[in-house]
């Protein structure tokens, strides 16, 4: 009788542990856009089936039925300020940043941002700035891309559910003129699902097309905005990172600096804060940046997959 007391104490413990490992897993994804060990080509989830085709970067596409896929719209206009906004109107889609790393859902995930097919950041709302400093001058092409938490991409028919829009920067200096063209809400126009309801699009320059400054993955000079309190210099090259990484320690409400050069083009992301930025090839990119949440921050690049430093948020 005792013995059989204490076996299933022991089934309990057991579970126990078993659910506090799970628990530690949910919430260590907050950290990192995917699990420790993995990389976005291994994808996870049932929703829809896996097609062998991928995009640039190597995620592959999640094929769903037409009937209630998401659908997606972009609209350009111009900021008063610096750059231009945009908008995605989504239809049978949610944003969902929590989960990032995690399983696909149906109609759930994030957007990719690319300008002439290059990533420039990654999305986690119907709204996004666009610095002026990330579009050169003269016309371009910008894409907006649906993936699921896994990093696979939304498809119908063996296609991306995206949307497009043209967008013309002016030389700087020259304030030029915008118009965009209407873009029909989702379920109107007759673009295809797999292309969302239509495209818009943006000439002309912004105002005040001086320079980059903000935070929240805009590449800023080191005075521009307030000041911040610290400062993180890191570089690149040859696939090392270097100083090697180590830890950074905030006080929350605290500004820090992450000043990146890497030899060749990726894009620093910022794990928990969803904050990204392009990284030019040989070329100093600043992301600046209020530590407003507490906790382990792991900061990295995309295409290479470095660790470049950890923020310790208190």
């Amino acid at each position: 009788m005792g013995r059989g007391r204490a076996v299933r104490a022991a089934r309990v413990v057991v579970v126990v542990l078993l659910a506090a490992a799970g628990a530690a897993g949910c919430g260590g994804r907050a950290t990192t856009h995917h699990k420790p060990g993995t990389t976005h080509e291994q994808a996870s989830g049932s929703a829809g089936a896996l097609l062998d085709t991928k995009d640039a970067a190597g995620h592959r596409f999640r094929e769903v039925p037409a009937d209630g896929a998401p659908r997606v719209g972009l609209t350009v206009r111009p900021d008063p300020e610096d750059g231009w906004n945009l908008h995605l109107a989504v239809e049978n889609f949610r944003f969902t940043p929590d989960s990032v790393g995690g399983a696909a859902l149906p109609g759930a995930g994030h957007a990719h941002l690319e300008v002439d097919g290059r990533k420039v950041a990654r999305l986690y709302g119907p709204w996004h700035h666009l610095p002026a400093a990330q579009v050169p001058q003269g016309t371009h092409t910008l894409t907006v891309r649906l993936y699921a938490d896994d990093h696979t991409g939304w498809a119908v028919g063996g296609k991306a559910i995206e949307a497009t829009a043209q967008l013309t920067a002016a030389e700087p200096g020259r304030s030029g003129h915008a118009h965009t063209d209407p873009t029909p809400q989702p379920g109107q126009g007759d673009t295809g699902a797999t292309t969302g309801p239509g495209s818009s699009t943006s000439t002309g320059g912004p105002a005040g097309r001086g320079g980059p400054a903000g935070t929240g993955g805009t590449a800023a000079p080191p005075d521009a905005g307030r000041a911040v309190d610290r400062t993180v210099t890191v570089s690149v090259r040859d696939g090392k990172v270097s100083p090697a990484p180590g830890r950074t320690e905030l006080k929350r409400g605290e500004r820090v600096a992450l000043r990146v050069t890497s030899d060749r083009a990726d894009t620093l992301h910022v794990h928990g804060y969803d904050q990204e930025l392009a990284l030019p090839a040989g070329q100093e990119a600043v992301l600046v940046l209020t530590a407003d949440r507490t906790g382990l921050f792991e900061v990295e690049t995309h295409t290479s997959e470095l660790l470049l430093t950890q923020l310790l948020v208190r």
